[in-house]
């Protein structure tokens, strides 16, 4: 299924407790800290109710638990996956579909594995991510740069410089994605896909308070709003590729440079 951004529904109230009185359930030897989310089946659309569209975000919308600094957080590499088998395979099958063969990709918040088709040949593959030793294990990277978004939500990279871009089960980690999609727009050339993909797991203490507050639907359709916020990207659409077999549910948010 697909849906397309358009009318958004109002925010929930952040001053309810977010994640604190919310019980964590082990998931597996996948990554350490994660926690499991209800999630809705596979095949339903995110629900999306009319409303004024949406200029501005809730106070405390991008707060965290731990506002120490991320370099500490990911100071030491995680050379595990953050999903399941499945929820992989459908990643790789929308870099597959939407990344063209032989262009220049950038994999961002990239981590020691990138989720891309292995029969696929690329330019380039380049990669930006908090820990050194995972980029540096990563096989289809020709090139890496360590480098907080947070911190610093400019791209060091040049206008037009990538033919597409990938975001994996990382952007509820951002406390300022709508400054880091607007120049995301600028190093990826017009006509270039973005491909922000994301399950129900986290390390609950980096996750910004709104994601911890919304579900399934209300995460899609917050990432949908990161784009249309940011500008520069033009045929937003919400995606639903949980595999069918259950599992790690799959979505998607993907934008087209204008």
């Amino acid at each position: 299924m697909a849906d397309s951004a358009g009318d958004w529904a109002p925010f929930p109230d952040l001053s309810l407790q977010y994640h604190k009185d919310r019980p964590e359930e082990a998931v597996g030897a996948r990554t350490q800290g994660e926690i499991r989310e209800t999630h809705r089946r596979p095949g339903h659309p995110p629900s999306r109710a009319s409303s004024a569209p949406v200029t501005g975000f809730p106070p405390d919308a991008f707060r965290r638990d731990d506002e120490a600094p991320d370099a500490e957080f990911y100071s030491f590499p995680r050379l595990v996956t953050h999903i399941d088998d499945g929820a992989i395979a459908a990643v790789t099958q929308l870099y597959r579909e939407l990344f063209p063969a032989g262009g220049a990709v950038l994999d961002l918040m990239s981590s020691w594995v990138s989720h891309l088709p292995p029969e696929v040949t690329y330019r380039r593959v380049v990669g930006l991510g908090m820990n050194a030793e995972e980029l540096a294990a990563n096989p289809r990277l020709a090139a890496w740069v360590v480098h907080d978004l947070n911190e610093e939500p400019r791209l060091p990279f040049a206008d037009g410089e990538f033919d597409g871009a990938g975001l994996c089960v990382s952007v509820d980690y951002l406390v300022r994605p709508v400054e880091v999609l607007r120049d995301l727009a600028r190093v990826v050339r017009v006509g270039g896909r973005v491909v922000i993909t994301f399950s129900n797991r986290c390390f609950p203490t980096k996750a910004i308070a709104l994601w911890h507050v919304l579900d399934d639907a209300g995460h899609v359709e917050l990432v949908a709003r990161y784009l249309a916020e940011a500008g520069g990207w033009t045929g937003i659409e919400m995606l639903d590729r949980s595999p069918a077999g259950g599992g790690d549910p799959l979505f998607a948010v993907v934008g087209v440079r204008g």
